[in-house]
């Protein structure tokens, strides 16, 4: 079978033949409109995002975060974020989109995905914009402020969306939105149906609409119990699922309806001192809890990569080493 084949056998409950080996299923395709929101910002640098954000990113952290303190929040009062909030561009000129329609035209069609890739999420942007702090309290504060500034970035998004399915035609997209912390989600699930739900039913609605077969959310973190919400949505694989979600659980209840990706946390294997009798031991306990059908191994990284060179790399050895004993 393809990656591509092998995956909808297993996110279908069919027969695959093998373990999905994390990413290797989606080309994840960059765009201009993608980057110039984000801020495109390396490690070990720090610069301004499309939204007037600081983002910092050390060397040896997962990522790229926004700078909040006080001087630099871009929303200073939420009742008045009109005056605060600019969106980037989403209108580039031929010539900007050409690398990224030939990344995509490159791209085996039956063999994997053309994953667009959209970051940060709804929830992070507005945390980006005014601090996790501030944006907590808006939503018990100022509701109709928030929902109207949730509308405002769900409108963003599905522009820069109309942009990127002319130019590059994905069938599949890869979105990340952090929903918690390792224990538990940010929002309750009530508040979460209220403010954040709408929107996404909205951004994946007009996706699938579009072409894309295949939704997968990012969200490394607890948040199992939103995981009805997600299915409302439209996702189909849950990408980052922390082993603290009881994953086999999920998979059990679950998993006619979604997919999960992950159980194999970073914080676990990619350290410092990972090895790879470590790897192997999350590996073949999370391969063997959860089964074939529904599951696809792989960390909780929001991409193909690790903080550490080489875990990344192992983690792919040793699930195809398991799966040559699985099935």
């Amino acid at each position: 079978m393809t990656k591509r084949e092998n995956l909808l056998e297993t996110i279908r409950g069919g027969n695959p033949e093998r373990f999905v080996n994390q990413y290797e299923y989606l080309s994840l395709i960059p765009d201009p409109a993608m980057l110039a929101a984000f801020g495109n910002i390396s490690k070990g640098h720090d610069g301004i995002n499309g939204w007037g954000v600081t983002i910092r990113f050390p060397e040896y952290v997962p990522g790229p975060f926004p700078d909040t303190s006080e001087k630099l929040k871009v929303i200073k009062d939420i009742a008045n974020w009109k005056s605060y909030v600019e969106a980037p561009p989403v209108h580039f000129p031929e010539e900007a989109w050409k690398p990224f329609t030939m990344m995509a035209e490159k791209v085996d069609r039956k063999d994997q995905y053309v994953a667009s890739m959209a970051a940060p999420g709804i929830f992070e942007k507005l945390h980006y914009l005014m601090g996790m702090e501030d944006a907590m309290i808006a939503f018990y504060e100022e509701p109709e402020a928030m929902h109207e500034l949730i509308d405002f970035l769900a409108d963003y998004e599905i522009s820069a969306a109309k942009e990127v399915v002319s130019h590059l035609h994905p069938d599949a997209l890869f979105h990340h939105d952090d929903w918690g912390s390792q224990k538990s989600s940010f929002l309750s699930p009530e508040m979460f149906g209220e403010f954040i739900a709408p929107a996404y039913k909205k951004i994946y609605g007009f996706w699938k609409a579009n072409g894309v077969e295949l939704i997968v959310h990012h969200s490394d973190s607890y948040a199992a119990n939103l995981v009805p919400y997600m299915i409302d949505c439209g996702i189909d694989i849950w990408q980052g699922v922390m082993s603290t979600n009881n994953v086999p659980e999920l998979i059990q209840r679950y998993g006619q309806q979604i997919s999960f990706h992950g159980g194999i946390d970073n914080g676990k294997v990619d350290r410092t001192d990972w090895s790879e009798e470590t790897i192997r031991k999350e590996v073949e306990t999370m391969c063997h809890d959860c089964g074939r059908h529904f599951f696809i191994p792989g960390t909780t990284m929001g991409g193909p990569e690790s903080t550490y060179p080489g875990v990344y790399e192992t983690v792919s050895k040793v699930i195809n080493e398991v799966s040559k004993e699985m099935f």
